[in-house]
């Protein structure tokens, strides 16, 4: 059973894999990223993080709300704050234990991207803790990347005192699936870890098992919907720290696509 189960879910990536790649990227999307406003890193990070094909994956699109999840300095935050337009809005949204305990500085970027007129009428700051996702309406879109091995793994300024990292990436989910509204979309992009790991290299390596959160996704209510390689690299052997130079920006990534369901 469990070899047809493991074959079943390559076979759905597989799947994926041709639409991500096939399916045209809409306009609305490509122009966010050809934004003359983006920062010359950004747009040279682009090569490598394949923006296009995530987001048009994704399926986020003018109108809905997103709420971008550990947004770092807001490389998909700008992105996605062009693509809903003025119709719709962004959530950047930082967990409460990383504001506590990350230094300013770090934090300094995405206070910078929301108080920017360009971006500032449709995009804004939201602190949280990880149980609680209400921003006051319901999402269309919650979309975390590269950030859930760190919630997962209890890496320091994300961890609650009194909570294990799974728990607290299970809360996570639990609240990215209440305030989603029915039929929306969850998207976890992140750094692969071996098959059959689990979450033991979340904290060492920083890096998960999609199986693991895929698990964890699935308890808390959520459908795999797809799957996408667009980021995968087969020569990454999943045993080397993501920041190690031979590999750093060219990791093993999954992305997973989770839909709440609508009744």
């Amino acid at each position: 059973m469990k070899t047809c189960s493991t074959l079943a879910f390559l076979l759905l990536g597989t799947a994926t894999l041709l639409h991500a790649q096939t399916a045209p990227v809409p306009a609305y999307v490509s122009d966010a990223i050809a934004d003359s406003g983006r920062p010359a890193a950004d747009k040279q990070a682009d090569a490598a993080r394949k923006p296009a094909s995530l987001v048009a994956f994704a399926g986020i699109k003018p109108g809905d709300k997103v709420a971008d999840v550990m947004p770092g300095g807001g490389y998909f935050t700008r992105i996605f704050s062009k693509v809903v337009g003025a119709s719709g809005h962004v959530y950047a949204v930082l967990p409460e234990s990383l504001v506590a305990k990350a230094p300013a500085e770090k934090l300094k970027p995405i206070h910078a991207l929301v108080a920017d007129p360009a971006y500032s009428a449709n995009t804004s700051l939201e602190v949280r803790p990880y149980d609680r996702l209400d921003v006051g309406a319901p999402l269309d879109v919650v979309w975390t990347s590269q950030n859930y091995h760190d919630v997962y793994g209890g890496v320091s300024v994300f961890s609650v005192d009194g909570s294990t990292g799974p728990e607290q990436a299970a809360k996570l989910d639990a609240a990215v699936f209440k305030a989603l509204k029915p039929g929306g979309v969850f998207v976890v992009v992140d750094h692969a870890a071996a098959p059959g790991s689990g979450g033991r290299d979340a904290h060492t390596l920083h890096r998960i098992d999609p199986a693991t959160v895929i698990a964890q996704a699935k308890a808390a209510g959520f459908v795999l919907e797809a799957q996408s390689d667009v980021l995968a690299n087969p020569q990454d052997a999943h045993d080397t720290l993501i920041f190690a130079p031979a590999i750093k920006g060219h990791t093993d990534k999954f992305v997973l696509k989770f839909r709440k369901p609508s009744h």
